[in-house]
């Protein structure tokens, strides 16, 4: 059978379909038009109670209104915050499923765990910090040392008597703790827990000597009197507790050491998403009502978008590599 000849007229005709594949491609996957059609889950990697649990349900209430589509906390704790990394790490590459992280799962961990099932700089892709916090060094209220100078005279007096809790493996308040004991070298027992929430109740209760933690978590318990701010790991004293002095004042030179969150996606999630979600957390930090609930937890707002976050990590990676090595500090 002889072809039938394509006239321009039928070459006209057969262009929409050719074309329609193309524009799909363009909207779908590949660009932010369209995005969400569907419920994100942000994935936090600590229990719901923690600076990083409460960072995360301050933007995406205001994230979830600028999207129009639910985005909804799924608190995945455990080893230092690995789990819930590896998790998303893992996860299909579209945009729906993101993370909380933290300066434990985005820095620290690398250098601190032997084996680590995600590579940070491999298998996930910056959205945008969100905001910095000072780790505070915290006792009960009933406890006996009243400054952190009574502290360390008495953890050197009798040396691996005090322990001191913190939200895990990996995390700032975990190695913030292992810096001070580099720095003054005393030896205090670490109790590693599995998050803030199940920290307080342990402190209150005299069961445990003293907490390295992100200060969001313990504000209001020091500010009722229940439990006692010692110093806070910032360079400068922190807004939030103006009367604590910092750990450098305490006698400790050259100390300095925050927290700080952000959102990550699993890399390959197409770059216009990235850009989306960014620019939202940008303005979204930016609001006034936002700005003012991220400090009424006792945290500092930092917004910086993806390119900007990427050389923040940098920065961070060049100091934790470092205080791992000098604090001898190795988990499996």
């Amino acid at each position: 059978m002889t072809p039938r000849p394509i006239t321009r007229r039928g070459a006209l005709l057969a262009l929409p379909a050719l074309a329609t594949p193309l524009v799909a491609r363009a909207q779908g996957v590949g660009g932010a038009a369209g995005y969400p059609s569907r419920s994100i889950r942000m994935v936090v990697p600590f229990p719901a109670g923690g600076a990083t649990d409460l960072t995360a349900r301050v933007v995406c209430e205001r994230l979830a209104t600028l999207l129009g589509q639910p985005v909804v906390i799924d608190n995945r704790p455990g080893a230092g915050g690995n789990i819930g990394t590896e998790m998303v790490a893992k996860a299909d590459p579209d945009g729906y499923t993101l993370l909380t992280c933290t300066i434990g799962t985005a820095s620290i961990n690398q250098f601190l765990y032997t084996r680590l099932a995600y590579d940070p700089a491999k298998d996930l892709t910056s959205i945008a910090l969100v905001n910095e916090v000072a780790n505070v060094i915290a006792v009960g209220a009933s406890s006996p040392f009243r400054t952190l100078q009574d502290l360390l005279a008495a953890a050197k007096a009798k040396p691996g008597d005090l322990n001191y809790g913190t939200p895990g493996n990996g995390t700032s308040g975990h190695l913030c703790g292992e810096y001070l004991k580099s720095k003054t070298g005393v030896n205090l027992t670490h109790i590693p827990y599995r998050g803030t929430s199940q920290i307080v109740p342990d402190l209150l209760g005299g069961r445990l000597d003293l907490a390295v933690d992100n200060l969001p978590g313990y504000l209001p318990h020091i500010r009722e009197g229940r439990l006692r701010a010692l110093a806070v790991t910032s360079a400068n004293r922190w807004f939030s507790l103006p009367e604590v002095p910092t750990v450098k004042e305490a006698g400790v030179p050259e100390f300095e050491a925050v927290a700080w969150f952000g959102f990550q996606a699993p890399a390959r999630v197409p770059r216009p998403i990235v850009e989306k979600l960014a620019g939202l957390v940008r303005q979204i930090v930016a609001e006034p009502a936002v700005t003012e609930r991220l400090r009424e937890i006792g945290s500092d707002p930092k917004p910086l978008g993806p390119a900007e976050f990427d050389r923040y990590i940098g920065a961070e990676n060049d100091k934790w590599r470092e205080v791992v090595k000098a604090a001898g500090a190795k988990l499996d």
